[in-house]
């Protein structure tokens, strides 16, 4: 008797599992296909991969930085273009995630405050003709904030990722793509894609034979 019950939950759970998945694959598939009848958010994904070649191009040099899942895609968006997205015949991108440098986040974090560990490393990396990319769900995340502050008064451009309500990012960020979503999983999943997309732009943009 135990083992059949034993086997119906996990019968059950299996069924409730396909059932979460399908609910968020949807979900997912729902906040992208908004993007791709928006013609505004696409144009801003072709705004910001514009800029961030002009910067390239110029020998300037592109940070992006955010907290937990927003680290995570700041990294993935620096690695894709140091690295190579699609092109591994390129040459490598100025590009640095903010959030990599342990001794740098704890030394600033313990010294001054946390509100400063990315805004300390814009003012040490950043100079006039840079971009500070700021990732934030909420879109009020305050280090993310205190850093798009300290780029303006470098004159570096600032530009936001961040969700449906833009927070007190949209208002600082010189250009803000906005996930149509409040949940921050969706939003990540947004942000991934249009990243995926300024990435492949930008590669093609600067290497359109696939040089160095």
């Amino acid at each position: 008797m135990m083992a059949f019950q034993t086997r119906k939950s996990s019968s059950s759970a299996g069924h409730d599992a396909a059932g979460l998945i399908e609910r968020r694959f949807k979900e997912s598939a729902d906040v992208l296909h908004l993007l791709s009848l928006d013609a505004k958010a696409v144009g801003v994904v072709a705004a910001i991969a514009r800029e961030i070649s002009k910067c390239l191009k110029a020998g300037g040099r592109v940070v992006v930085f955010g907290n937990g899942g927003s680290a995570a895609d700041a990294q993935h968006f620096a690695g894709e273009l140091v690295g190579g997205y699609t092109n591994h015949n390129r040459r490598a991108l100025d590009v640095i995630a903010l959030s990599t440098n342990t001794s740098n986040l704890t030394a600033i974090g313990n010294d001054y405050h946390y509100d400063e560990v990315f805004s300390r490393q814009v003012e040490a990396h950043c100079k006039k003709g840079d971009i500070a990319v700021g990732i934030s769900t909420s879109g009020n995340s305050k280090n993310v904030l205190e850093a798009m502050k300290v780029a303006k008064k470098l004159r570096v451009l600032t530009v936001g990722f961040t969700g449906a309500s833009g927070g007190k990012l949209k208002d600082l960020a010189q250009i803000t793509f906005q996930a149509p979503s409040d949940s921050t999983p969706r939003i990540q999943e947004a942000h991934i894609n249009a990243i995926h997309s300024i990435c492949e732009l930008v590669e093609k943009t600067l290497f359109p034979n696939g040089g160095k």
